[in-house]
């Protein structure tokens, strides 16, 4: 199993006043193990989960928009502080590949991968990621681009896949824990969080606590829907 980052926890005596210290889950939040290759982040939009998954990939070193830790862009600079606010403990082992996907920003990555000079695309699919649908794009740079013994940060990847592509990147993503990798994931995909060699952090109201998968509201509501849609819909209508 491996783990190149070991644990996160927040600095004592912070000051500043940014917007993340109104979210409720990271209001009180004083640190979070990861004793798991793959770690998922779930939670209410606007619960919290991406702005730390966020924190965490900056303090690491990758670019605030997405990509590997030698990417230099900025769209718009819209990222938290929380980076500068927290401790990142890393293991001695060190990761050799490393990839920061952000759903919402992936359009300025595939922009700035499409400016670089003699850029190859064997690892993307063999073409631009522009000429590519959204599907396509994310399930080929995953598949191709990250290699194994890395440190990968996904922001809700299944925004662009369908549920037999989720399918498909569980089968990428247990091929790189067997290669040594780390995933840290933010999700709203009850498939993606069936897998196994893994844990569940909640954000909500009470914190940030750890659940099992049968307990998270992805897993429960994806479930009611499926055993009995009718009641479900009409509950909502009423």
């Amino acid at each position: 199993m491996t783990c190149f980052i070991t644990n996160v926890r927040m600095k004592e005596n912070i000051i500043n006043q940014e917007y993340y210290h109104q979210i409720p889950s990271l209001c009180h939040f004083e640190s979070l193990s990861f004793k798991q290759p793959i770690t998922f982040f779930v939670g209410e939009n606007g619960s919290g989960k991406s702005t730390l998954l966020e924190a965490i990939a900056i303090n690491y070193g990758f670019n605030p928009e997405g990509g590997s830790r030698d990417y230099y862009f900025s769209t718009k600079t819209t990222h938290s502080l929380l980076y500068q606010d927290i401790i990142v403990s890393k293991s001695v082992k060190k990761a050799t590949d490393g990839f920061f996907l952000r759903a919402e920003s992936f359009y300025n990555t595939a922009t700035y991968l499409e400016g670089l000079e003699r850029m190859c695309y064997d690892e993307y699919g063999g073409k631009s990621l522009h000429n590519q649908s959204h599907g396509e794009s994310f399930i080929n740079l995953i598949n191709g681009r990250f290699r194994g013994n890395g440190l990968y940060i996904l922001d809700e990847p299944e925004a662009a896949l369908s549920p037999q592509r989720q399918l498909s990147l569980l089968v990428t993503m247990n091929e790189l824990i067997h290669q040594q990798s780390q995933l840290i994931i933010a999700t709203h995909s009850p498939i993606l969080l069936s897998m196994p060699n893994s844990e569940i952090y909640e954000f909500s109201q009470d914190g940030i606590q750890k659940i099992e998968y049968e307990e998270s509201s992805a897993y429960q509501i994806t479930k009611m829907m499926m055993n009995d849609k009718d009641k479900m819909l009409k509950h909502l209508f009423e």
